[in-house]
């Protein structure tokens, strides 16, 4: 059986089918629909801290550059006699020492304890949920509350402390956990650090579990030490988690005011007064 091979002339006489050539599709539609659907997610915060966080700040910025009366009068301008009365208040200073020892105490104390406590409950181990659960349980709590709590607990004549403390045999007196500016702030301490170390703990295990496992595996075979991964590996990498919960902890330190106000309001002569 014979092929028949193709005729090369009637091959090349076919005209040549061109498909028209398509345009280049341009992003600029695309992004521009997405740049609206951006905004379009952003507006509600947007609107809400607007409305409740930077109005609010811009009227207290006038209210304090004038002598405003909330309920009636004239708004006269007074510019620096608010601020100048602030600073010529022979309890602004203490008060700025105090904030900035309190902030740098609680700061290194919490982290600390949050960053122990995300190491602790990081791997899957049988109860580790549980005791996830019980770290950040007291965050549930309001400061106030939590703070109220703690005052009846340090009470030196109906709270339970002294009370264990003496049944011990480990005092005679009954100790007042708020009676000298060191026990009084090292109790607010104690308060904060049971409050907050859950929270900074969550914040702290999000980051722990977003380092991928192949990296702790490739050190282990490098025969890299737990405390060679642990500076190496871990701290960097969970640098973002560890700026945040910094970030948190110093601005909530240096704004304390409930817990100050109801265990100590303020005493013992003035010792705990805070710039807010």
């Amino acid at each position: 059986m014979q092929v028949k091979a193709p005729d090369r002339a009637t091959t090349a006489d076919r005209p040549v089918v061109r498909r028209p050539a398509r345009r280049p599709r341009t992003a600029a539609p695309r992004m521009h629909s997405r740049t609206i659907q951006g905004l379009g997610y952003a507006a509600p915060t947007a609107v809400f801290v607007t409305v409740f966080f930077l109005l609010p700040l811009l009227l207290v910025g006038r209210m304090s550059l004038s002598d405003w009366p909330l309920l009636a009068g004239d708004r006269g301008g007074n510019a620096p006699e608010n601020y100048t009365d602030v600073t010529d208040s022979p309890l602004f200073w203490p008060a700025v020492r105090f904030t900035l020892l309190y902030t740098g105490i609680v700061t290194v104390v919490l982290l600390g304890l949050a960053l122990l406590l995300a190491l602790l409950v990081q791997e899957s181990r049988p109860g580790a949920g549980f005791f996830r659960t019980v770290y950040f349980l007291p965050g549930a709590l309001g400061l106030a509350s939590a703070s109220l709590l703690f005052w009846g607990l340090y009470s030196p004549t109906t709270g339970p402390l002294s009370r264990l403390l003496e049944r011990l045999g480990l005092v005679d007196d009954p100790v007042s956990f708020l009676g000298t500016p060191t026990s009084a702030l090292l109790s607010t301490v104690f308060l904060v650090v049971w409050k907050f170390a859950g929270f900074y703990m969550l914040i702290l295990l999000v980051g722990l579990q977003r380092i991928p496992h192949e990296v702790y595996e490739a050190a282990r075979m490098d025969g890299a030490s737990r405390g060679q991964i642990f500076r190496s590996i871990t701290l960097p990498l969970l640098r973002p988690s560890l700026a945040l919960s910094l970030l948190l902890c110093v601005t909530g330190s240096l704004l304390a005011f409930d817990q100050f106000f109801v265990l100590t309001k303020g005493g013992p002569d003035n010792s705990t007064v805070t710039v807010v």
